[in-house]
């Protein structure tokens, strides 16, 4: 008789009664072996770790469960693969200026789905970085320029459905096959739609998108990025969602309230109807659970003068929560009033849940430019952490109407330094440090939220610095947040409107904006010293570690080195402006790149120690992602320069792993490509050199008086 071992195994197997055959028993163990080894291979793969968000998970906590890499043996990883996106061989120089590689991978369904600059959309193979499938939107790439590079963060994907969506720099959002690559037929207009800015732009990528959508069931969401301080009447930073499935609008939600009837345009006081901006750039993070998504908004336009927009311009720099079906706001926290030195909310607003004393609780992380970090309730957007009201200067430029107060959060400790004295002024020589005196000196200067003036506005960190579009890194187990910075100087400078041509014309490579309909234009310049190095102290650029609970930095550390700044490569540990985020694995490992030199680092979560550093084919101006494939971690980064920092273009995602059996690092990894390495080599060849002519000299020296010996006459014998 047959039984369902028969079945599922696919053999008839005797069965005796009273026993069975030696045959049929060897054959129903072996069977059954195999069987267990896949049911293992099977839960194993189920529960490998992924990376299906841009920033990890929905919330962009950037924790990874992966256990393999661990702080003992990350000296072993070796490149696994590298793949090339062809952008440097089919690319003109000029327009490869005018690019940023600032794109996370994710992980979906065996596929590891990225876009280049230029918005073409690829499918890799995770183990072996082969292309699967590509997709060319051909966005235009001639002059002019899009405002804000040629950029694409991230995609994002559905598995339920077998999408992939993606926005472009000429303001397109596209949905793909997850299978095949090719457009859905059914979504928009063959497979794509084009996002109306809802005025005639001045030039035809004054707006786009760069971040990556979110998708929360089946409606996709994107925001949008805007020129900066062009005019007053720019493109409104209307957020959009769509259904996944047709393309059709779902709902739109404009920061900035249009309605009189809505209160939040009261704190406008009138300006809202010519008022631009305020738009979401920075990534978005969703909560399935709670059908929520979490916008941070931005600075009405124009940046540097708030005249026309009197008071405190609520949505504009918030963190906002709206229902995702629907549109409809929730909640929203404003974490700059009257915004006039450019403090958008630069990066994704990361969900997690802290333990506190009462019990665990639901929070929303808002990191900022001015180095602080809001920590909301989830639920209604009040801080879970003291925030103060304090005063700040005021004296702003004719027609400005300055907010009396700011919010400053007073648990957590501000991640950078806000002030400084001309006494404080950095050089590498008294020469140099007395020009950056001399400089700060110069400028007004009263501490945070000192308004911009006509003398010239001291902006400490700049309007780049503090946390950017890298965001924060969250360990849910241990409860510790990460964190890279930048430290470096502004000085905003306004001048009457009418000067800007002149102005223009006499400072040609320097920030310069008319800020069109205002009655100020202002000038945006980084205070370096004559030898080029900014005029704050060191480090430029740190990554730290925070107990939010406890409101305490454990650790600091330094972040880059100046290997491609300065002469023979000389890799001072300064720290370099650094623009990309961190992650962090289970095992206790924080892994970035961000930085001017050409590294992928790893730092001891706990301590804070630099451990490991792979050498990059370009900068890594990208956060790094990881993931388990078939039993292998991989660590992936996109290494591609940026434009805007005048470094070295590249076009190559690079992926780690640990040496296998036979393998180990080689040589050169260990030496050359490891910080400083250079340097020693650079220095060894110019003692060489210096050696060998000094050597040099002396042989023609010794040739020229052995030369003379022989021609000089002999009076021996007269």
């Amino acid at each position: 008789m047959k039984t369902r071992i028969t079945e599922m195994f696919g053999v008839e197997t005797p069965i005796v009664m009273g026993g069975m055959t030696g045959v049929g028993y060897g054959v129903l163990v072996s069977r059954i072996l195999i069987l267990c080894l896949m049911l293992t291979a099977s839960l194993a793969h189920a529960e490998e770790a992924g990376w299906s968000h841009y920033g990890g998970d929905e919330g962009g906590s950037r924790y990874s469960a992966a256990k393999q890499i661990t702080p003992v043996n990350v000296d072993n990883l070796v490149p696994a693969w590298t793949f090339s996106t062809g952008d440097l061989a089919k690319r003109d120089r000029k327009t490869m200026r005018n690019r940023s590689m600032q794109v996370t991978p994710i992980l979906v369904d065996g596929k590891l789905l990225v876009c280049t600059p230029f918005n073409e959309i690829i499918a890799l193979d995770p183990a072996s970085g082969k292309q699967l499938w590509r997709f060319d939107p051909k966005i235009p790439t001639d002059e002019p320029y899009p405002a804000n590079k040629f950029n694409c963060r991230g995609v994002a994907a559905s598995i339920e459905q077998r999408r992939v969506f993606a926005a472009t720099n000429d303001a397109r959002l596209i949905s793909l096959d997850l299978d095949s690559g090719q457009p859905v037929a059914g979504f928009g207009s063959g497979g794509e739609i084009r996002v109306d800015p809802g005025l005639d732009l001045k030039w035809p990528d004054e707006f786009q998108i760069t971040s990556a959508p979110v998708v929360l069931g089946k409606t996709v969401i994107v925001g949008s990025s805007i020129a900066d301080n062009r005019r007053v009447d720019a493109p409104r930073g209307t957020v959009r969602a769509y259904d996944t499935e047709t393309g059709a609008l779902k709902w739109s939600w404009d920061p900035i309230p249009r309605e009189e009837k809505n209160s939040a345009s009261k704190s406008r006081g009138g300006g809202n109807t010519s008022v631009g901006a305020a738009n979401v750039w920075a990534p978005m993070s969703v909560d399935t659970k709670r059908g929520l998504v979490f916008l941070p908004t931005s600075s009405p336009s124009p940046d540097y003068f708030g005249g026309l927009r009197p008071g405190d311009n609520r949505h504009a720099n918030s963190v906002v929560a709206l229902k995702a079906e629907s549109g409809e706001l929730v909640w929203s926290f404003q974490t700059v009033h009257h915004d006039v030195w450019d403090r958008d909310n630069p990066a994704q607003p990361t969900l997690v849940t802290l333990n506190l004393e009462d019990g665990p609780r639901d929070v929303v992380i808002q990191p900022t430019k001015q180095g602080f970090l809001f920590v909301l309730d989830r639920e209604t957007g009040k801080p879970v952490f003291p925030v103060e009201e304090r005063p700040v200067p005021q004296g702003g430029v004719k027609g400005e109407v300055l907010s009396p107060t700011q919010p400053f959060p007073t648990h957590v400790p501000v991640l950078v330094p806000q002030t400084l004295k001309p006494e404080d002024a950095f050089g590498f020589t008294p020469w140099d440090r007395g020009a950056c005196r001399d400089l700060i000196a110069s400028a007004r200067n009263e501490g945070p939220y000192t308004p911009p003036s006509e003398q010239g506005t001291i902006l400490f960190p700049m309007s780049a610095g503090g946390a950017n579009w890298g965001g924060v890194t969250f360990d849910p187990v241990n409860q510790i947040l990460y964190v890279n910075t930048t430290r470096g100087l502004h000085r905003i400078t306004l001048f009457p409107a009418e000067k800007f041509e002149e102005l223009e014309a006499k400072n040609p490579k320097k920030g310069v904006s008319q800020q069109e309909g205002a009655p100020w234009g202002i000038s945006l310049d980084v205070m370096l010293s004559p030898l080029g190095a900014p005029c704050n102290n060191p480090p430029w650029g740190a990554l730290a570690a925070i107990d939010l609970k406890a409101g305490k930095i454990l650790w600091e550390s330094t972040l880059g080195t100046t290997e491609e700044l300065a002469p023979l490569n000389l890799a001072l540990p300064t720290g370099t402006p650094t623009l990309g985020g961190s992650l962090v694995t289970a095992s206790g490992l924080v892994f970035i790149g961000g930085t001017l030199d050409k590294y992928l680092r790893a730092f001891d979560a706990k301590s804070g120690k630099e451990i490991w550093q792979g050498r990059l084919p370009a900068a890594g101006f990208a956060t790094p992602m990881t993931y388990v494939y078939k039993g292998t971690q991989y660590v992936v980064i996109a290494a591609g320069g940026h434009g805007r920092l005048d470094t070295e273009p590249g076009d190559t995602f690079v992926a780690f792993r640990l040496a296998g059996p036979g393998e180990s690092p080689s040589l050169r990894s260990r030496t050359i490509d490891r910080p400083g390495g250079r340097m020693w080599v650079n220095l060894a060849i110019v003692t060489l050199t210096i050696v060998l002519a000094l050597r040099g000299v002396c042989w023609l020296f010794r040739r020229r008086r052995s030369f003379g010996e022989k021609r000089a006459p002999s009076f021996r014998g007269l």
